[in-house]
């Protein structure tokens, strides 16, 4: 839950880098909310107010994330686009989004594992 919420403190900050961790605990937690919205709506009868709501709110943090997590691994933000790619895009930013750290600085900062280590 901890880096669902530092993710939510770095709103709009596409600069540094994000670890593996803090990505995917954020994906998982952002699920579960979404989940949990679009079950609310459904149990008031509304349609996708508050699903949409949530999704729109975390459009931004979830770019973010996606983008320190491509600085992460030494690419550009920009890489996001290569999903754009049919049939093999989707797996190539999958694949950057589940490597492991450049060790040591990068262009984009210092490694997150050894700040926190």
């Amino acid at each position: 839950m901890n880096y669902y919420l530092s993710v939510l403190k770095n709103y709009a900050n596409f600069e540094g880098r994000a670890r593996r961790s803090e990505y995917w605990f954020f994906v998982l937690f952002n699920m579960i909310f979404a989940i949990v919205a679009g079950i609310l709506d459904s149990l008031l009868g509304t349609p996708f107010i508050f699903y949409g709501l949530y999704l729109l709110a975390m459009l931004i943090p979830g770019l973010a994330v996606a983008v320190r997590r491509l600085h992460d691994v030494n690419k550009s933000g920009w890489f996001m686009f290569v999903a754009l790619i049919p049939l093999i895009g989707g797996i190539w930013l999958l694949i950057l989004m589940v490597t492991d750290s450049t060790p040591g600085d990068n262009e984009y900062g210092s490694n997150p594992k050894e700040v926190m280590v």
